[in-house]
């Protein structure tokens, strides 16, 4: 059976949505699956898209009995359970399942382990540059304290002007 998305590869993703007795069903290859994945995630189902991949990464035969037998050993869920519901029992189910788990999360996210994100140079920049106003602000409202302590009121005043100049910033860094 070839792709119903780009009908040049072998179908090896299989998704069917029941709905009002209306049967949809999508047959893609892992190139397609992968492309598509969000929008399959949003129409059929976290469950479904996951139980299709589980599927196409499913271990050699003689390794399939063992899988299915594994079972967490804090919560006691199954891996099949897992991929009928496609929802993990609890942290330790991430070790329990890791075999299989491993080129399911490489097939998804592109690889197996959490990297982060990192924010864009610009965006850091933003971030560094809003931070020293801030601290800047700090610095002027206590020296406006002690201004206003010391009667010194021509600086407080100034201080005060510093101030809203720096609020203003604040609420329109573009400004």
């Amino acid at each position: 059976m070839l792709c119903d998305e780009c009908g040049k590869l072998k179908a090896t993703v299989h998704l069917t949505e029941i709905v009002n007795e209306q049967i949809t069903k999508l047959n893609l290859c892992e190139v397609c699956a992968k492309q598509k994945g969000s929008d399959a995630e949003q129409h059929f189902g976290i469950a479904d898209l996951l139980a299709a991949l589980s599927d196409v990464e499913a271990a050699a035969p003689a390794q399939g009995a063992a899988v299915s037998r594994v079972k967490c050993p804090s919560c006691g869920m199954a891996y099949e359970d897992f991929k009928k519901i496609g929802r993990l029992g609890c942290g330790d189910c991430y070790n329990a399942f890791r075999a299989n788990l491993a080129p399911l999360l490489k097939r998804i996210h592109g690889a197996v382990q959490h990297m982060g994100k990192s924010p864009t140079p610009g965006l850091l920049k933003e971030q560094k540059s809003l931070s020293k106003l801030q601290d800047d602000l700090n610095a002027a409202k206590q020296e406006l304290q002690k201004a206003v302590k010391k009667e010194e009121f021509e600086e407080a005043a100034a201080l005060r002007d510093k101030i809203k100049s720096l609020e203003r910033k604040l609420r329109d860094p573009r400004s």
